[in-house]
């Protein structure tokens, strides 16, 4: 046997390879990377690995390519749950064998160009409501620096973008694929190329459109960086409080409209401990700012995570629960059947609101009584949640949230693409005030105008504040605001359609 022969792969390792290949590039397209281009093309290797291969066998490639991709992604949860990592992991890959299952039974047609970026959206809208939902990483999500990319979500919601960037991916893929350029062929490029700047046009001209701002406000996000080992240590009760009165009355000097702690900020619950709430109440009297904080709410003996605004003369004006928790982070789910993991849920069982708060901030420069909404922790994944506070009345939103637990990794870049789509889809300002990071302006075309950031640019798991101007326009709300995700209803129909058409031939 000859040397190069001796070196050569066999089949099987180019096909892992190729999937690994697939998986690196939708790694590398997402935080910390951002490298978003490589999402354009990254299915590529893998739908080639699927050429002619049955249907045990291209769910497990797609399998084992969607295990490597969400290690390669979620792997900061570790810091939470190693068990629990691997299980979520082994769940979420099923998504990707589902699809490589369909993909094997349609590529390489050109009636796939249609029918799997539907199925590829169908099934991330599935994920992100099954078993409470998941919709994080969304393929969408990766193109969140992409500013023209993106403004299509105030039409088709994320998922829109989805479909386009799957789109692209097969027609790289047949374009590959020909050996032979023939006229007839480059037919099938006519719909990607049109979608694509079709989109790409809207895009632009939602970015040029000119903005015409009724109202402004200014707000104050505290980052006070409190390490999670803390968070919950009696004894560190008054530091806490002390950091976020400090950084307060240092942003209080530059007369903001409103500060916002983030969630949890309160190391005290409310209702148990009425003392540290009169020093809350009594410190924005003083500073004569109104203060928005999380905190977690004892009420009849029941706890909620919650945000709470206080006036500027010490007067509490309103109070959100959380409506959406996170499982086996805030309560066990079937909890007759997991009852063995309730000592394991973070913050200690907790209950859902049932309520769509808004806030109104009558103390604004703007003179005109403002209305926000808040999003609890991850709330900000839920576009419906969004789109609800949105459709009753709030003028811009804000999301309060502690990304401590994992650490110094990308979950807070990628906590952060969540609330830049949730801006675009309703066409409204989103402001975020994270403990460790990353506090954020994001204006309503998705751009993130500023960051709470030290002097070397780094925004997470740093110390300090931030003050933006948020201009707040009269504009009507979006389409996606108003009709919500007719987007995914279209491509449910088509793929009903196909599999009728399948059968009657």
């Amino acid at each position: 046997m000859s040397s190069h022969s001796a070196y050569r792969l066999s089949p099987i390792a180019k096909q892992l390879l190729l999937c690994v290949l697939s998986s690196i590039l939708l790694i590398l397209s997402f935080p910390n990377f951002n490298l978003w281009i490589f999402a354009w093309f990254g299915f590529v290797p893998l739908f080639f690995v699927l050429e002619g291969k049955n249907r045990t066998q291209a769910f497990l490639l797609s399998y084992f390519t969607g295990v490597i991709f969400w290690s390669g992604t979620i792997y900061w949860l570790i810091h939470v749950t190693l068990p629990g990592t691997i299980l979520l992991i082994l769940y979420l890959a099923l998504y990707f064998g589902f699809f490589g299952l369909a993909v094997s039974y349609t590529l390489p047609t050109i009636y796939s160009l249609l029918l799997l970026p539907s199925l590829w959206v169908l099934l991330e809208y599935l994920r992100s409501h099954l078993l409470t939902g998941f919709p994080w990483a969304l393929l969408g999500y990766s193109q969140y620096l992409n500013l023209p990319a993106i403004q299509i979500a105030d039409i088709t919601g994320a998922w829109g973008v989805s479909f386009l960037i799957m789109l692209v991916n097969i027609a790289c893929y047949l374009l590959v694929r020909r050996s032979e350029f023939r006229v007839q062929s480059l037919k099938i490029y006519i719909l990607p190329i049109f979608c694509l700047i079709i989109s790409l046009t809207y895009g632009y001209y939602k970015l040029l459109q000119t903005k015409n701002y009724e109202f402004s406000t200014k707000i104050s996000v505290i980052q006070a960086n409190i390490p999670q080992n803390l968070k919950w240590d009696t004894q560190a009760k008054d530091f806490i409080f002390g950091e976020y009165f400090a950084l307060s009355s240092s942003a209080a000097k530059e007369k903001p409209d409103l500060i916002v702690w983030p969630e949890a900020a309160s190391p005290a619950i409310i209702g148990e401990e009425p003392r540290y709430f009169e020093k809350i109440k009594l410190f924005a009297e003083s500073v004569k700012t109104p203060l928005l904080f999380g905190a977690v709410v004892s009420q009849g003996g029941t706890y909620y995570n919650s945000a709470l605004l206080v006036s500027s003369r010490g007067e509490l004006l309103g109070r959100y629960n959380k409506l959406h928790l996170v499982p086996f982070g805030e309560y066990v789910p079937l909890k007759n059947i997991f009852g063995f993991l309730e000592t394991v849920v973070p913050i200690g069982e907790v209950a859902p609101g049932k309520d769509y708060t808004i806030f109104k901030l009558p103390e604004s420069s703007s003179q005109l009584l403002l209305k926000f909404a808040v999003l609890v922790c991850f709330e900000d994944l839920f576009p419906e949640l969004s789109r609800e506070f949105r459709r009753r009345g709030a003028d811009f939103l804000v999301n309060i949230t502690n990304d401590a637990w994992y650490k110094r990794t990308s979950a807070p870049l990628q906590h952060l693409q969540a609330s830049v789509f949730r801006a675009v889809e309703n066409r409204i300002n989103l402001i975020r005030a994270a403990n460790t990071g990353v506090s954020a302006f994001i204006l309503p075309s998705g751009k993130i105008v500023s960051l709470a950031s030290d002097c070397r640019g780094r925004s997470i798991f740093i110390r300090g504040y931030k003050t933006e101007d948020v201009f707040v326009s009269g504009e009507n709300r979006s389409l996606y605001t108003c009709y919500g995700d007719i987007f995914i209803l279209a491509c449910l129909i088509f793929i009903l359609y196909a599999i009728i058409v399948r059968f009657k031939k």
